[in-house]
């Protein structure tokens, strides 16, 4: 899998090839992964298939037919890979499309508003065409900030990390903010708001380069390589030694992270449980660490606090005010990691469990 990393900015339009038109197709070859097999611990084409079938091209009224170019890949998708019920009712279904977002083109269009060569937002999942209801699109304007944002920092991460932060956090200025997950997709835009907010961030993440990049590019107070550490003291002895206690907790990862990072907890201290990634490969369905350090939240009368994008769906808008015009000034980091090939849809899925990005992972078509 060869992977390359840029800065959002970098990306316009013309790198892709000309829209073909589709007046006079009738049927066009779609590739897609369906999801057969339940992963117990790494994902591998073992548990997809990759299938190729003839789309009819024909649109029934208000549907668009688009091309996609980019495929996010997303942490949340291998949570609905769960043998038991998570946040949804049930897990993600065998025999499938893999779910996700896509930004894509519009190839033809039967729908107001939407014309050949548009850009757009759709969850229509991995598969290299669709046919989407204009109910299910969102028109991208590529002169306002890069396509791929939508997928990113003015997408479900953004929203993930302003709310979550914002409204389950809660930071003041002067406070400590500790971020895991810190040089992912969310926690290096946690780790950027709590500044905007005054607070000082500890950023955790995985090697030297990772925590370099969380000072020198971020602004981070302090990183701290988690891999250094082989205990959970240790690791807390450590973030001790930078901050003196902590006052917010951002988790992404779960784990000897969280482990290390309770007892450090001050007074009204708040937790902000965003992910457990360390858990995803082997330990969904078992995990291999309990709650065993609640006792501090009672000491501190802290509170702990699930969060789940997907709350904050009707207030995208609100957080796209806020946060654009950080974006378009340049006054926000938003690097991508960028895999090249539909074929390397589910090694690169398996990859955000490894630590082989650092922002935003991307797939392009």
């Amino acid at each position: 899998m060869q992977v390359a990393l840029r800065d959002a900015k970098s990306i316009v339009p013309s790198s892709h090839s000309p829209i073909v038109p589709t007046a006079a197709m009738t049927t066009l070859s779609q590739q897609q992964w369906i999801y057969r097999q339940q992963p117990l611990a790494q994902i591998t084409t073992e548990h997809y298939e990759l299938v190729e079938r003839q789309l009819d091209t024909g649109l029934g009224a208000d549907e668009v037919l688009l091309a996609a170019r980019y495929f996010s890949v997303d942490p949340y998708m291998r949570i609905g890979q769960s043998g038991k019920p998570t946040y949804d009712a049930e897990p993600h279904p065998l025999n499938t499309v893999q779910q996700g977002g896509v930004v894509g083109q519009v190839l033809a269009s039967n729908a107001a508003g939407y014309a050949e060569g548009d850009w757009v937002y759709s969850y229509s999942g991995w598969q290299t065409h669709a046919k989407v209801h204009a109910s299910g699109l969102k028109l991208l304007d590529p002169a306002q900030a890069p396509v791929t944002t939508a997928l990113g920092v003015l997408g479900m991460p953004g929203r993930t990390a302003w709310f979550g932060l914002t409204e389950s956090g809660r930071p003041h200025a002067g406070e400590v903010v500790v971020v895991s997950g810190a040089a992912g997709a969310v926690g290096s835009l946690v780790l950027q708001f709590a500044k905007r907010h005054g607070a000082r961030v500890l950023g955790i993440a995985g090697g030297r380069a990772k925590c370099d990049w969380l000072r020198d590019t971020l602004g981070a107070d302090w990183a701290i390589d988690y891999k250094v550490h082989d205990s959970a003291d240790s690791l807390g002895a450590a973030i001790r030694a930078a901050t003196g206690g902590v006052d917010v907790y951002f988790d992404n990862v779960g784990g000897m992270v969280t482990d290390a990072v309770i007892p450090l907890i001050n007074r009204r201290a708040r937790i902000v449980i965003c992910g457990q990634i360390s858990q995803y490969s082997g330990g969904l369905d078992t995990p291999e660490l309990g709650p065993r350090l609640l006792h501090h939240m009672l000491y501190q009368r802290a509170t702990i606090q699930g969060m789940l994008a997907r709350d904050y769906v009707h207030r995208m808008d609100e957080m796209v005010r806020i946060v654009a015009p950080w974006v378009r000034a340049g006054q926000i980091v938003f690097e991508e990691t960028v895999v090249d090939g539909f074929a390397q849809l589910p090694a690169a899925l398996n990859s955000l469990f490894t630590g082989e990005h650092r922002g935003k992972l991307l797939v392009k078509a």
